[in-house]
């Protein structure tokens, strides 16, 4: 199957770059382009986007409120969303993930890590880098008021949790692939994935983005102090 990708960016230039990269691989296709947030969402309906490359900081709606639009709405509920920043040590970035984003990517990704995150967005796994599992998420996690309903209400939705579908949570938390978790547990891959699909439907996650911010906002991965 193509993957058809949706770019979102209100530089025209750098659009035409990431499209010129994307439609050189045989399995994928730019479908569309947006230079601001509501169009993105709008194109994401109209053009049956699977991913989409979305900036972070756009003029008018950005790609936070797109992103959040696109999540919400049950006919998109198959588009995966990748957030495009210049820094990636940014508070933004926990947001988006809390908007539902699949991951993020800095901009100044080389042309294979972001030819590699549409693949790894769109087969429904979260495209989280290396500073994100080395403590980005925890920081701002641990920043926010670890007292709200809707952190508290998370804490409480983990009883439904089996011990070993928590384990696996721990695990996804750390930026563990299911091949790792697998070794790590001594079961085999297929296995942690039964955990994780079910882990995502106990939770009401979107994919494996929204099970780590889960993991970390309802305290069972505590932040580590550097």
């Amino acid at each position: 199957m193509t993957i058809r990708v949706l770019l979102a960016d209100d530089q025209a230039l750098l659009r035409s770059a990431f499209k010129v990269l994307v439609n050189s691989e045989p399995d994928m296709e730019v479908v569309a382009e947006a230079s601001d947030g509501a169009e993105a969402v709008e194109l994401a309906k109209t053009r049956s986007a699977d991913v989409v490359l979305m900036d972070i900081r756009m003029p008018g709606m950005d790609g936070l409120a797109a992103t959040r639009l696109i999540s919400a709405d049950p006919a998109l509920a198959h588009v995966r969303v990748v957030m495009l920043t210049t820094f990636e040590v940014d508070e933004y970035v926990v947001q988006s993930l809390r908007a539902g984003a699949s991951g993020f990517l800095g901009k100044g990704a080389e042309p294979d890590e972001l030819l590699g995150a549409i693949r790894i967005a769109a087969a429904g796994d979260a495209l989280l880098s290396p500073a994100a599992t080395k403590g980005l998420i925890a920081k701002f996690l641990a920043q926010s008021d670890s007292s709200d309903d809707d952190g508290g209400a998370r804490a409480e939705r983990l009883d439904a949790l089996t011990g070993r579908e928590r384990e696996v949570l721990v695990q996804v938390a750390g930026g563990h692939s299911n091949d790792e978790i697998a070794e790590r547990l001594e079961v085999s891959p297929l296995t942690v994935k039964t955990h994780v699909n079910r882990a995502m439907a106990k939770l009401g996650a979107r994919d494996r983005a929204q099970l780590v911010v889960i993991a970390y906002e309802s305290g069972l991965v505590r932040p580590r102090v550097e």
